[in-house]
């Protein structure tokens, strides 16, 4: 089990200002989701973890360590990404592109035995792939590729998940079903942190909702107090209702605030 922990991060692209002390943490068991209008940061916090991108002040921790101090395979193995761009083009086998996410436990080429093989087929069933396994990538629609990526992610079975965009192109019932392999993966004590842009998707499957604007973290809780018509004013700038029945969200847009 690992814990990740986001203090104070600035990280400054030329002269723009991306993100100006942003802090998130997540615990072992939580699934935390980033909303957010486009441009305020999302992904650019998920890459600051990595250490992808210069923090120019702040802190990250990452079941104890800073993941950019890490080897890269060490970082893979506790921390799986999934990041907002993900292009194959090429004939692939879908089952050879999930198996990539054993890459960092030392699976390098031709077919994963033991428990790598295993890491894979649950991967594999669990994102509704099995029947695609040996199809090649450059056939699939886009929403199977999301999944074989989602997958791949999956496959790693780190501690801890960064998700850029998950249900990006995938039809409703994908969404949710990615969404509750995601949930599942946090109630097995991991660590998830995913941007999303469904808030009504996002408070059905979240513990609690980070909502960044501007480069900060400007609202950090439970569904229940942080998604209001207020939130999605200040945030989205936008005039929204914002309803629970049955346990549900719904979440309509009236137009601009």
């Amino acid at each position: 089990m690992a814990e990740l922990s986001v203090q104070d991060v600035d990280v400054t692209l030329g002269r723009h200002e991306v993100l100006r002390g942003a802090s998130v943490r997540v615990r072992p068991g939580e699934l935390v989701t980033l909303l957010g209008p486009n441009g305020a940061g999302k992904t650019m916090l998920l890459r600051s973890v990595l250490g992808v991108v210069d923090r120019g002040r702040g802190k990250v921790r990452a079941g104890g360590d800073d993941p950019a101090r890490l080897p890269a395979a060490e970082r893979a193995r506790r921390v799986a990404y999934l990041p907002q761009s993900r292009p194959l083009a090429w004939p692939v086998r879908v089952r050879d592109v999930v198996a990539l996410g054993r890459f960092a436990h030392g699976v390098s080429s031709g077919r994963p035995r033991g428990e790598d093989a295993a890491a894979v087929e649950r991967a594999l069933s669990a994102c509704d792939l099995q029947a695609l396994a040996d199809r090649p990538c450059d056939t699939l629609s886009g929403g199977e590729l999301c999944r074989a990526h989602v997958a791949r992610a999956m496959a790693a079975e780190a501690p801890i998940l960064l998700a850029d965009e998950p249900t990006e192109a995938l039809d409703p019932l994908h969404e949710h079903q990615v969404m509750s392999l995601i949930r599942g993966y946090a109630d097995a004590g991991n660590a998830a942190l995913v941007v999303l842009h469904e808030a009504a998707l996002a408070a059905r499957f979240a513990d609690r909702l980070a909502w960044l604007h501007g480069g900060r973290i400007v609202a950090d809780g439970p569904p229940e107090t942080t998604l209001t018509p207020a939130r999605m004013a200040e945030v989205y700038g936008v005039r929204a209702g914002v309803r629970r029945i049955d346990g549900d969200w719904s979440v309509s847009i009236a137009g601009p605030a």
